[in-house]
């Protein structure tokens, strides 16, 4: 065996050995996590229990940026690495569907039950974690190793990585996000865009709705023909499929339920594939004869709502599709990394969800990998959970990683 297979192997044991030994303190900061509950812009209590965590693991240095985003750093070398994890979940709509109580971590045959258990509070506390292993593996000295504890995500994923970059001048050459993959390597995810459609009526009382023109009635043949519209997006990139369009919303302006609504507008999830833009999509919608007939409004949206912290940061909700090539170095690292923690030839991730690549990947051209613990079929449901024997595999990977990307 060359010197280099030992070395090589020696640091795979070490990362396995530091994570199985970290387990259980792991286990029990991503209890904390889930028991603090963080929904968009409302994540004080969670980021300041990750600053805890970074602290009490010797990070070289831990600060908060103005929208409220955690930063822990080891190593400073002139070569950036990211490994990041939102930390705001989505809300709890039905508490009485829930098994067990969302917020307290419940463990019940190896699981952790609660909300944002898989999306992505395991990811954090694993690469939190692993992080701090990798500096007692040895961070190679043109390294420095960054983990992003990440606001707004659900509200507007992406938007702290813009920040990130633009504002907070983080620019690492590679980023790992600690997604839900089930422990498989995603390179790629569809975008999104936000679009609302409006029409207008004539309102007039209730009892005589001929006097008038009911703006419910001119979006109907609108939300059959975005359903239509999706049923013939069956063209789509090899890898990440075709796009897709779904109406998740709708509200109606009435003076009364007595009265004839004069306004109707309609919230559109568009999903972007690779090959599409935010300009195409818009135009398709904007192309529809529904919409034409009805003289109907089409507009992206906004977003510009205060962080936890108070800070605003206005941006469209454009978030585009991304690919991280197969030849790129983090991709490749990625592979190589889980195959030696695994002892298996990783899966390859194919994620329906959009995540903060669409800004690292699909806005600033940075090479983004995915790799994370945890099922992002539980994300966002009453079973919201996390399989703790994911942990350990995935804090030996974030630990190991570094040493791979640079070898």
């Amino acid at each position: 065996m060359s010197e280099h297979s030992t070395t090589s192997a020696t640091l795979e044991a070490d990362a396995s050995r530091l994570a199985a030994d970290a387990t259980p303190t792991c286990i029990d900061f991503l209890r904390d996590l889930v028991a603090l509950p963080s929904p968009s812009r409302g994540e004080r209590l969670a980021c300041e229990r990750v600053v805890r965590e970074m602290e009490t693991l010797n990070f070289d240095e831990v600060l908060m940026d103005d929208m409220g985003n955690v930063l822990g750093r080891i190593g400073s070398g002139p070569r950036a690495i990211a490994f990041d994890a939102h930390i705001d979940t989505v809300g709890i709509s039905r508490p009485a569907l829930w098994r067990f109580d969302p917020f307290k971590g419940l463990t019940v045959g190896g699981t952790l039950y609660g909300r944002g258990a898989s999306d992505q509070k395991g990811g954090l506390a694993t690469v939190v974690h692993g992080i701090a292993q990798a500096a007692q593996l040895g961070v190679p000295e043109e390294l420095t190793l960054w983990v992003t504890a990440t606001v707004n995500g659900e509200d507007c994923v992406g938007l702290a990585w813009q920040y990130l970059i633009k504002e907070f001048g983080l620019n690492p050459e590679a980023v790992v996000i600690a997604m839900p993959s089930h422990l498989g390597i995603c390179r790629g995810q569809r975008g999104r865009l936000e679009i609302e459609i409006s029409t207008e009526g004539v309102s007039t009382h209730g009892s005589q709705p001929d006097r008038g023109a009911n703006a419910i009635v001119a979006m109907a043949p609108i939300v059959q023909a975005i359903t239509r519209m999706h049923a013939q997006m069956s063209r789509g990139h090899d890898m990440l499929g075709p796009g897709s369009a779904a109406v998740t919303g709708i509200s109606a302006d009435s003076p009364s339920f007595t009265a004839i609504p004069d306004g109707c507008t309609i919230h559109v999830d568009r999903r972007l594939t690779i090959g599409e833009t935010a300009e195409s999509a818009l135009e398709e919608v904007w192309d529809l004869p529904e919409v034409q007939a009805a003289g109907a409004e089409v507009r992206l949206l906004e977003y510009d709502e205060p962080s936890w912290r108070g800070l605003q940061y206005p941006t469209t909700k454009i978030f585009p599709a991304w690919e991280t090539a197969e030849e790129s170095p983090a991709f490749q690292a990625a592979q190589v990394t889980a195959r030696a923690i695994l002892g298996r030839q990783p899966r390859l991730h194919r994620s329906a969800f959009s995540s903060h690549g669409c800004a690292t990947a699909g806005l600033f051209n940075i090479p983004t990998i995915g790799f994370g613990p945890a099922n992002e079929k539980d994300s966002h449901t009453v079973n919201d959970q996390i399989p703790l024997s994911q942990l350990q595999p995935a804090m030996a990977f974030y630990s190991l990683f570094p040493q791979v990307y640079v070898g």
